[in-house]
C-alpha cells in the first residue's frame, strides 16, 4: 500500500526529545477478540492483589500509585521504548515540539539492556563536558538506571534551566567510572547546518529530523547548486534522528521520483509505502554520507534507502540500530502511551532493527584518550574528554548574540558551530579523499 509521506507522520528515535507526531491512533472502549474470556480473568486476578495490597501492606499506598506501577511495568515487558507517560509527561511531549526544553542535552536509547546515549546535541551542556555516544549511564543523581525506563530516565535528567544533575557514565575502553557534574540548560536545536569545504565541497549536517528539515536542506542544496559546487558531504553522524516525514523528504532530494525509500509493516503484515514525490529526477552530483554508532532510526532510513539506489558512498562506522516505529495513544484522563506499532525496512527489504546501516567504507576514529574517574580536578566532577569531531563545543558567543549567530572556533566566520575540520577528523577526510579521486576518475578520457 503507498502511503502519501504528509498524511501520517511517525516518530522513530529513542530520544529524549520527542516528537509530536500527526496521525495519532485514538482508541475508545475495548476492543472484541477471542480473548476477551481470558482477558477478563487475568483482570479479576490482577484487581485482587489490588485489594490485597491496599488492605494489607505496610504502609498505606494510592491506588493511583499501584495501577500506574502496573502499567509501566506491563508496558516494560514489550520491548524499551514502548512506555506509560503520565498527564505531566504527555504535556510536556507536546511543549517539546517547539523545539527547545530544559535538560542536558542527551539523546537515550536502550542498547545491550543498559542505558545507552545515542548522541549528545551540539552545543549543550552533556556535549561541552565530554558525554559521548555509546557512553553507558549507570547512575543519575546516584540512582542506578538498571530499572529505570526511557521515560523515567527522561524525567530524571529534565529540569530548570541552572538546576543541576550528576550523570556516572561507563565508557569502553575505560576501566573505572566517569561522573560528570551538570547544569542544565535550555536545549535548542538547529537541524541543518551547512558550509563548503576545500573549496568546492558542499558540506550539509543534519542534527535530527525535524518539521522544517526537508526544505532546509533543499535551500541548501539550492545555494550550493547557484555556487557550482559539484559534490556534497552529507554528515549524519550522531543524528538520533525525529520524523519519518522528515527523513521522507530528505531522502527524496537524492533518489528519482516514484523510487520506493522506506516501508513500514505492522503486526497486520500490511506495507505502508513511502515514495519519492519529487516531480524531477534530482541531479546526479557525488554524494557521501557520513554515520557512526550515533545515527539511529530516521538518519539509518536516509543512509539505507541512498545505499540501497546506489546514490551514495557510506562512510563510518555501523549505525545504532533503531528500527521500529512508536506511536502516542491518548488516555481519557490525559495520559498517553508511547507505543511500538511496526518496523521499517530499506527498499531492498533490509530490517535496521538491531543490526544497523554498515558503511561501504568502514573508518573508525582514533579512541579519545579520557581521565580516569579517580583523576578528577574537581570532586564528583571527570575531567571533560575531547568531544566526538561531528560534536565539537562551539566557540563562546559575543555578548547579546541571539542562538545560532556563535561562529565555529576553526574556520571562517560565520561557518556553523560544532562542525568537525579536516584536521582532526579521519571519517570527513576520507570522505573529501573520495570526492576528489571521483572528480579524476570522471575526467579522465580514454587513449
Amino acid at each position: 500500500m503507498q502511503q502519501d509521506p504528509q498524511r501520517r507522520s511517525w516518530y522513530l528515535g529513542p530520544l529524549v526529545v520527542l516528537t509530536l507526531l500527526v496521525g495519532v491512533l485514538i482508541g475508545k472502549g475495548w476492543e472484541r477478540t477471542g480473548h476477551a474470556t481470558e482477558t477478563y480473568e487475568e483482570l479479576k486476578t490482577f484487581s485482587e492483589v489490588l485489594s490485597q495490597i491496599q488492605k494489607h501492606y505496610v504502609e498505606e499506598v494510592k491506588s493511583k500509585d499501584l495501577v500506574q506501577g502496573a502499567i509501566r511495568g506491563m508496558l516494560s515487558t514489550l520491548d524499551p521504548h514502548s512506555a506509560y507517560m503520565t498527564p505531566e509527561m504527555y504535556k510536556e511531549v507536546q511543549v517539546e515540539t517547539k523545539g527547545e526544553f530544559g535538560g542536558v542535552g542527551i539523546q537515550i536509547g536502550i542498547k545491550d539492556n543498559r542505558l545507552a546515549v545515542i548522541a549528545p546535541i551540539e552545543g549543550t551542556p552533556a556535549q561541552r563536558a565530554g558525554i559521548k555516544a555509546g557512553d553507558f549511564i549507570v547512575k543519575v543523581n546516584e540512582e542506578s538506571t538498571k530499572d529505570l525506563t526511557l521515560m523515567d530516565a527522561v524525567q530524571k535528567m529534565r529540569g530548570p534551566k541552572g538546576s543541576k544533575v550528576s550523570l556516572t557514565v561507563q565508557r569502553d575502553g575505560v576501566p573505572d567510572p566517569l561522573v560528570f557534574a551538570l547544569e542544565r540548560d535550555i536545549i535548542k536545536i538547529e537541524s541543518v547546518r551547512t558550509k563548503v569545504i576545500d573549496g568546492n565541497i558542499a558540506y550539509v549536517r543534519l542534527t535530527q529530523f525535524q518539521e522544517a528539515s526537508g526544505r532546509d536542506l533543499s535551500k541548501a542544496l539550492k545555494k550550493f547548486k547557484e555556487q557550482k559546487l559539484q559534490s556534497t558531504i552529507l554528515d549524519l553522524r550522531n543524528n538520533p534522528g525525529g520524523l519519518l516525514t522528515a527523513a521522507v523528504e530528505v531522502s527524496e532530494q537524492f533518489v528519482a521520483p516514484g523510487k520506493l525509500i522506506v516501508y513500514i509493516k505492522g503486526r497486520d503484515g500490511r506495507k505502508d509505502e513511502y515514495l519519492s514525490r519529487m516531480k524531477e529526477a534530482p541531479e546526479e552530483f557525488p554524494l557521501i554520507v557520513l554515520v557512526n554508532e550515533g545515527s539511529a532510526s530516521a538518519s539509518e532510513i536516509v543512509a539505507g534507502a541512498l545505499q540501497d539506489w546506489g546514490r551514495a558512498v557510506i562512510i563510518g562506522t555501523t549505525t545504532f540500530g533503531k528500527g521500529s516505529v512508536q506511536t502516542i495513544l491518548p488516555l481519557a484522563d490525559g495520559s498517553g502511551l508511547r507505543l511500538t506499532t511496526a518496523k521499517y525496512y530499506t527498499p531492498k527489504g533490509r530490517s535496521i532493527q538491531s543490526t544497523g546501516i554498515t558503511p561501504d567504507i568502514v573508518v573508525k576514529l582514533q579512541p579519545t584518550v579520557v581521565a580516569k574517574a579517580a583523576d578528577k580536578e574537581k570532586e564528583g566532577e571527570a575531567k571533560p574528554a575531547a568531544p566526538h569531531p561531528a560534536a565539537k563545543a562551539p566557540a563562546a558567543p559575543p555578548a547579546g548574540a541571539k542562538p545560532g549567530d556563535e561562529a565555529s572556533a576553526k574556520g571562517t566566520p560565520g561557518e556553523p558551530s560544532g562542525e568537525p575540520s579536516l584536521d582532526d577528523d579521519a571519517q570527513l577526510q576520507k570522505a573529501v579523499e573520495l570526492l576528489k579521486t571521483w572528480k579524476i576518475f570522471k575526467d579522465l578520457k580514454p587513449l
